[in-house]
């Protein structure tokens, strides 16, 4: 990628960083009450990785 980016692009990957942000602890206890013990990853709602998933950006 180009050293330099335009802006209107960085804006567009920060967008898309940020939507593959784990959700927060307390999503768990809410969702499934105080005893289960789960990955607050997995209410995520876009997964993405820089690897495996590339962007149309």
């Amino acid at each position: 990628m180009a050293r330099h980016k335009h802006p209107s692009k960085k804006k567009r990957l920060h967008k898309r960083a940020n939507q593959t942000k784990w959700a927060p602890f307390w999503t768990v206890p809410k969702i499934y009450g105080r005893g289960r013990r789960i990955h607050p990853g997995r209410h995520t709602a876009v997964k993405r990785n820089w690897r495996r998933t590339k962007l149309k950006a």
